[in-house]
């Protein structure tokens, strides 16, 4: 049993266990005290659902670099995410893909429609703001709104999981969803998910650009209270 908490973010060890068996660990690595937590997920890999959904997402991944018998390795990337979702879908058979996109980015999921189906995907999207549901319908206040004094249609992250459900998707795409939304959706959606964008709204929807100017430009959010 873990006697800390898991907190493999702080590991500063340059030789880890987790990536060598000859390598090292530190009081909270999961690697060495989480045992019976890996044993367990280890058994879950073994189902034949799931062996093949593990299998072919680590080939995917392997092949997103080249010239891998080089030595000594330097990894060399060569796949946009696009690509690779595509090709992932194929390794696994699936014909029939969704989108659950935020009506914000619409122009880009219609690009991904014309590139999945480019690729021989039938393609079903589906818009959070599908249904036209007002936000009165979950208890948002006029002052809430993002437009005051207008009407406002919720976005509904389980009706695009559902409507998907209906359409018996194999594999879905989430494309800009909002912070909870993108978890409702996660939570409703019966097929297994990938994301291809992340949502941030000031950052052209590269959310890593705050973390990379932690020290600079974002410094301020190192201090509680932003």
């Amino acid at each position: 049993m873990a006697s800390e908490k898991t907190e493999c973010a702080k590991c500063s060890v340059k030789d880890k266990i987790c990536l060598s068996p000859e390598g090292r660990g530190p009081t909270f690595c999961p690697t060495l005290h989480r045992k019976e937590s890996i044993a367990k997920a280890n058994e879950e890999f073994i189902k034949p659902d799931i062996l093949k959904f593990a299998d072919d997402a680590s080939v995917q991944e392997a092949e997103c670099y080249i010239h891998r018998g080089t030595k000594p390795y330097v990894l060399h990337p060569t796949k946009p995410r696009v690509q690779e979702i595509c090709e992932f879908a194929q390794k696994m058979g699936y014909r029939k893909l969704g989108i659950a996109f935020c009506g914000g980015l619409h122009s880009e999921a219609w690009s991904l429609t014309q590139i999945l189906e480019a690729q021989g995907f039938e393609v079903i999207s589906v818009t959070c703001k599908a249904g036209g549901t007002p936000k009165e319908q979950i208890g948002i206040k006029d002052e809430e709104k993002i437009r005051v004094g207008e009407f406002e249609s919720m976005c509904s992250p389980i009706a695009q999981g559902m409507i998907l459900n209906a359409e018996k998707t194999d594999f879905n795409i989430l494309v800009g969803l909002c912070v909870g939304h993108d978890s409702l959706f996660l939570k409703y959606s019966k097929a297994y998910c990938t994301v291809l964008v992340a949502k941030d709204r000031l950052l052209s929807h590269n959310p890593c650009a705050a973390l990379y100017t932690t020290g600079s430009y974002y410094a301020r959010m190192l201090r509680k209270g932003f």
